[in-house]
């Protein structure tokens, strides 16, 4: 599997996908950066009149409702419409999903558009399935991912897609596998928009590796927690870690991320 999804990483750094994203204000800066760092090509746009040519242009979608409103959330709809239509994949990320009723009326209609992978926090993701009466603080998780394994599983066979759950172990599950992956560390939710970076990055890895959605989720997911958990031996707090962590994501190495990388579940990618 390391070699594998080195490979995986290898294969962005060569093909430099185009990545549309309708993400959200707070994260566009740092999501733009990471993929620019990973050797993808990152556009950020919304306006309605323009959103279908993107999401046809693009090689993947990634949809952020973080700051949503009716606008974006009609761009949304229409990007996802042209990249379905195109048999190309796309990724939502469900932030702040069981904060308001509105916010789970917009999932609601989204996750009837099937998309490619859905990756959340552990309350994010209970929320989403109607698990239990989860909250969530902001868009911080109130339960560890390990907690929400029944909620994603739920959520995996009525919406098709692969479900990722990210956390202190990030565990992702198809409708016959779960792999987990424990690298990471504790400073890295100490910086905004972590998260919103990981399925930024999932979009480009499944740009890449067509048919693919779950080993394109796990490359992205342990490039991402292993650039950062060597981010934060070398930073002095959540600044400097951002610094670092943009850094390793282009130039990390072959060595580094076979070494560090920690797997486990029933996987099979």
């Amino acid at each position: 599997m390391k070699e594998q999804l080195w490979r995986n990483i290898l294969s962005v750094r060569t093909q430099s996908p185009l990545v549309h994203n309708i993400t959200n204000y707070v994260v566009m800066n740092n999501t733009a950066n990471a993929l620019l760092a990973i050797g993808a090509s990152p556009v950020m746009a919304h306006a309605q009149s323009e959103v279908k040519d993107m999401a046809g242009i693009a090689a993947a979608l990634v949809v952020n409702i973080g700051t949503l409103d009716e606008y974006w959330v009609k761009s949304m709809q229409l990007a996802v419409e042209e990249v379905t239509s195109s048999g190309k994949p796309w990724v939502l990320d469900p932030v702040g999903a069981g904060a308001t009723s509105y916010r789970n009326k917009v999932l609601s209609q989204l996750i009837e558009l099937k998309p490619t992978v859905i990756r959340g926090n552990a309350s994010e993701i209970m929320a989403l399935s109607n698990y239990s009466v989860s909250t969530t603080k902001g868009v911080d998780s109130t339960h560890e991912s390990t907690e929400a394994i029944a909620a994603a599983r739920r959520l995996q066979a009525y919406s098709g897609s692969i479900i990722c759950i990210s956390g202190a172990t990030d565990i992702i599950i198809s409708q016959d596998h779960t792999l987990t992956l424990s690298n990471g560390h504790p400073l890295m939710g100490k910086v905004t928009g972590l998260g919103c970076t990981a399925s930024a990055m999932i979009g480009a890895f499944l740009a890449v590796l067509p048919g693919k959605a779950m080993e394109a989720t796990a490359a992205a997911m342990a490039l991402l927690s292993i650039a950062g958990e060597i981010a934060a031996a070398n930073a002095k707090g959540p600044g400097s870690l951002q610094m670092h962590l943009t850094d390793k994501l282009y130039n990390i190495t072959e060595y580094e991320f076979k070494t560090l990388l920690k797997t486990g579940g029933t996987h099979a990618l």
